[in-house]
C-alpha cells in the first residue's frame, strides 16, 4: 500500500502480511468504523524509508494484535487495544479506556 486515506466502514481482519511503501515524508491514514483484529503472526512490513511515526489508524472498535504478530504506526482507538503474547509494534497505542499488554515489545517510532 502507498501513502495515502484509506477508509472501511466496517470491521477490518488483516489475516496476512502487508507492505506500507513509500519514502519518509510519505503519510498513511487508516480509518476503520469497526473493529481491527491482526490475526497471529502477522506482519507490517515497511520499505523505501516509510516510517511508522507517518503511520496512523483511526479504530472506532477495539483493537486487537494477536499473538506474535508485528504492528507498525499509531494506533488512535476509540475502545481497548490489546496486544496478545508475544505481539510487538513499532509505534504508540492511545485508546480511551484501556491497553492490555501481554508479554509485548512497543518500540517508540523514530
Amino acid at each position: 500500500l502507498y501513502g495515502g486515506l484509506y477508509k472501511w466502514t466496517s470491521p477490518v481482519t488483516i489475516q496476512s502480511d502487508i507492505t506500507l511503501s513509500g519514502n519518509a515524508t510519505k503519510i498513511w491514514i487508516f480509518q476503520v468504523s469497526g473493529t481491527l483484529n491482526v490475526s497471529p503472526a502477522v506482519k507490517i512490513h515497511l520499505t523505501g524509508g516509510a516510517l511508522a511515526k507517518n503511520i496512523f489508524w483511526q479504530v472506532a472498535g477495539a483493537v486487537t494484535l494477536g499473538t506474535t504478530s508485528h504492528f507498525e504506526g499509531i494506533i488512535l482507538g476509540a475502545t481497548g487495544i490489546n496486544m496478545q503474547t508475544g505481539a510487538t509494534i513499532n509505534g504508540r497505542m492511545l485508546a480511551q479506556t484501556a491497553v492490555t499488554l501481554q508479554m509485548n515489545t512497543v518500540t517508540r517510532p523514530q
